[in-house]
């Protein structure tokens, strides 16, 4: 039996999205985040953000007793990127790692209770959609993880038997469907909720708050249990298949 490490100190990475985002936290307190959009790609921007993160803090990869990293989904060389790293650091110094996917880590962003769904825009009129129930700040049922288009993702929502009157919705996606979203389900709940749109992005804090959560739990492995969640075929997958 691994006993479980008392100061937690988690790295979080999520390279799921256009955005670039390392933390470095002790059980629940940030010590440093990192935040990078700007035009070089995940492979360059990843490791020296998190060597940076090292320096600010004065710590080491050998000060880290939980590795968290976003499993997607999202961008497939995004999110193969940061799952190959989050393995080579579990590898090379025996790190327990927790996969999150980045619709849970949205739906963390709002710091809320209730009913939750995050959506994640898949271009061409499709989503990544989540749903989510929220108590005390955590993750308490996980109802959904799919990918449909708008129409039929609205479609589930309506047709799902919950005992809430509220939603919050989180991401890109809920920001390009919004006066969608409220025009379809605005007979079934009375409250529609949408964030400031700070909360509509990869924030690597969130991966390490779901991950934290789940080491408490013991829900946690090594790096042969990181796989990426795709939830559908790449665009060159697809393409193949005509």
């Amino acid at each position: 039996m691994i006993k479980k490490v008392i100061d937690l100190k988690i790295l979080a990475i999520d390279t799921s999205s256009q955005i670039c985002t390392v933390c470095i936290c002790e059980d629940t307190e940030v010590l440093i985040e990192l935040n990078d959009d700007n035009e070089k790609t995940h492979s360059q921007k990843l490791m020296p953000m998190i060597q940076e993160a090292f320096e600010k803090v004065n710590l080491s990869l050998d000060n880290i007793n939980l590795l968290a990293c976003s499993q997607g989904p999202g961008s497939f060389t995004g999110v193969r990127i940061g799952i190959s790293t989050a393995k080579a650091f579990s590898d090379a110094k025996n790190i327990p790692v927790i996969g999150v996917s980045s619709l849970e880590g949205l739906a963390y962003n709002l710091n809320s209770n209730g009913l939750i769904c995050s959506l994640i825009d898949a271009k061409n009129n499709n989503v990544y959609y989540g749903l989510f129930e929220f108590e005390n700040n955590c993750l308490k049922n996980n109802i959904i993880l799919s990918s449909d288009n708008i129409s039929s993702t609205i479609e589930y929502i309506i047709n799902l038997q919950t005992q809430y009157n509220s939603i919050n919705f989180v991401g890109d996606g809920a920001c390009l469907y919004k006066d969608l979203i409220i025009s379809k389900l605005s007979n079934k709940f009375n409250n529609i909720l949408f964030p400031e749109n700070s909360k509509n992005f990869a924030c690597s804090i969130s991966i390490a708050k779901s991950a934290y959560n789940r080491y408490k739990n013991g829900e946690f492995g090594y790096s042969n249990s990181l796989v990426p969640l795709y939830l559908r075929p790449s665009q060159a997958e697809r393409n193949i298949k005509g």
